[in-house]
């Protein structure tokens, strides 16, 4: 089984004691979103745990608790966008995040830090040129630390999309989406850097782009030598390429309140949410009910 920490939160940002006591415990719940009165319990031993995949914007916090991860197979997804406030508006200094990232990659490996410029987004401010400026800053700063970047361009939710039109945010059209790859492919490939993309339909082979798995069996078995075959992710997207996982995060609890982001939808949701947080709880910012049923997540 492959945990996902998480796709609807950033656990190494803000709940980073919360996932250590999990594994200490060896096991969380997690409600249903569809259907909160129905949680699952999902073991996190060591033994039935084939990967712990983080997704992070900062994890300065899991950087002194990565000995309680001795036991796993794990590896960071870690997104870097060149965005301001404006639209990333709990994040911390860029600079520092990206000294943070060559902090874990020094200690973890190169292999284990994935990452992220996603999604790519254009404005009036941040137009392509912005991008190619940013991006060659990055890839210079990030040499040497990771092997791959993945990339993807903004997807319009609805109950993002009044954020996205107030801030004058869009997806490039397609033929500013090959300018991009063009410029970004050239850069990476210069820095030893592989990019891939993150459920996008487009082919950008010509450009040495692939599609990528985010969620990456293949890394899996290079991490723990194994020959595992894993089977793809019906729940996700149809462009998505990633294998079966098993998410534990909560959706509305993210505190970087990323104007992009379609796992926050209500900023009174996300300050309720987090005032519950209690790091011994089983469930992430949650307790269990009377009415809750609870049900053992099969390996």
């Amino acid at each position: 089984m492959i945990i996902s920490a998480s796709r609807r939160t950033d656990i190494p940002a803000f709940y980073s004691d919360w996932i250590i006591e999990r594994i200490r415990s060896g096991f969380a719940l997690v409600r249903n979103p569809f259907n909160p009165r129905q949680v699952s319990k999902v073991t996190l031993n060591p033994e039935a745990v084939d990967s712990l995949v983080f997704w992070t914007k900062d994890p300065k916090n899991m950087l002194d608790k990565l000995s309680y991860l001795k036991d796993y197979c794990y590896y960071f997804q870690f997104t870097i966008t060149p965005y301001d406030r404006s639209v990333e508006p709990g994040l911390r200094d860029k600079g520092n995040i990206i000294e943070t990232f060559k902090k874990l990659a020094d200690r973890i490996g190169r292999e284990r830090v994935i990452w992220r410029y996603d999604p790519i987004i254009v404005s009036e401010q941040f137009n392509l040129a912005y991008h190619f400026r940013a991006f060659e800053k990055m890839v210079d700063l990030l040499q040497g630390h990771t092997e791959k970047c993945v990339i993807s361009f903004l997807d319009y939710y609805k109950k993002i999309s009044s954020g996205l039109r107030r801030l004058g945010l869009r997806r490039p059209e397609r033929d500013e989406i090959r300018d991009v790859v063009r410029f970004f492919a050239g850069k990476a490939k210069d820095a030893g850097i592989r990019i891939e993309t993150c459920s996008e339909e487009e082919d950008l082979d010509e450009f040495g782009i692939t599609h990528g798995s985010c969620i990456d069996g293949n890394l899996i078995n290079r991490l723990t030598g194994r020959n595992k075959q894993y089977s793809k992710d019906r729940y996700q997207r149809s462009a998505c390429r990633c294998v079966e996982s098993v998410d534990i995060g909560s959706y509305n609890t993210c505190l970087h309140r990323c104007s992009y982001c379609y796992a926050n939808f209500s900023q009174k949701m996300i300050y309720r949410n987090y005032g519950r947080y209690d790091s011994k709880s089983p469930i992430l910012c949650s307790r269990l009910d009377a009415g809750d049923t609870i049900t053992e997540r099969k390996e």
